[in-house]
């Protein structure tokens, strides 16, 4: 009997999706998670668009992905329709067939009584109905394959009274990624849900200053933008039978 090749390693591994050739869309890309997640991306061979509401800090984001890899993008503001039609009309015209969209772009809100109603307003067109119309426009062009990844909030497990607003939104945008998975998954499509706890990154100022930030993260008690990304991954490279339903993750210090 010939011996057993030692070397098979189909028992110790699912088999991994390739990233290489892949094209992908992320809102909010261009600061903390989101760039993180494109610079990862893109040094798998993914190709990039993104947007952000700044152009200094898209031109900086796009500088380190296009080091890596390949990405391009726009400047806009996802609350604004008309805006959000632009990027993915953009994107469509840059990609062509794209299979992946990560929806990410956020704003920090407060507490219902902290918050004025223009701001609120303002909040809830970010965080929560963009997620929606991006997921909707993503669906009507993956039709039948593809990866579909929302990035949650760990504010919906730890509510706050200052956080009401921000927490209620990421409340339905959980709801919404579990039900979509549900909704779309004999079509091919994967839904997953990728949930941050406190995370370094320009979303925390004035809160927590880069400097606080540091030394939150070098005690363990923050989480880095680029732990965010490498979940994000991980979600995309598992097999197609298997779906990242929600994966949170946590910084190691923490009294949640």
């Amino acid at each position: 009997m010939a011996d057993a090749d030692t070397r098979n390693l189909s028992d110790a591994h699912t088999a991994r999706t390739p990233l290489e050739g892949r094209k992908a869309i992320i809102t909010g890309g261009t600061t903390g998670i989101g760039r993180a997640i494109g610079i990862l991306l893109a040094s798998y061979g993914v190709e990039i668009f993104t947007c952000g509401r700044t152009q200094a800090h898209l031109d900086d984001a796009l500088e380190r992905m296009n080091e890596v890899g390949k990405a391009g993008g726009i400047a806009c503001d996802v609350s604004d329709p008309e805006q959000l039609d632009r990027f993915f009309a953009q994107a469509d015209e840059t990609l062509g067939d794209w299979d992946i969209a990560v929806v990410n772009a956020a704003v920090p809100a407060e507490g219902v009584t902290d918050m004025s109603e223009d701001e609120m307003r303002y909040a809830i067109a970010t965080d929560f109905t963009a997620y929606l119309v991006s997921a909707h426009k993503a669906v009507a062009k993956l039709k039948d394959k593809g990866d579909i990844v929302l990035i949650g909030s760990y504010s919906t497990h730890k509510l706050g009274p200052g956080s009401t607003v921000y927490a209620g939104c990421k409340a339905g945008v959980h709801g919404f990624a579990e039900a979509l998975r549900r909704e779309v998954s004999e079509d091919g499509i994967k839904v997953s849900l990728v949930v941050p706890a406190l995370t370094g990154s320009d979303f925390q100022y004035p809160d927590i200053p880069a400097d606080e930030q540091r030394e939150k993260i070098n005690a363990e008690e923050m989480l880095r933008a680029e732990d965010i990304a490498v979940a994000v991954h991980f979600a995309l490279t598992q097999p197609r039978r298997a779906v990242i339903q929600e994966m949170v993750v946590m910084q190691r210090q923490t009294d949640a």
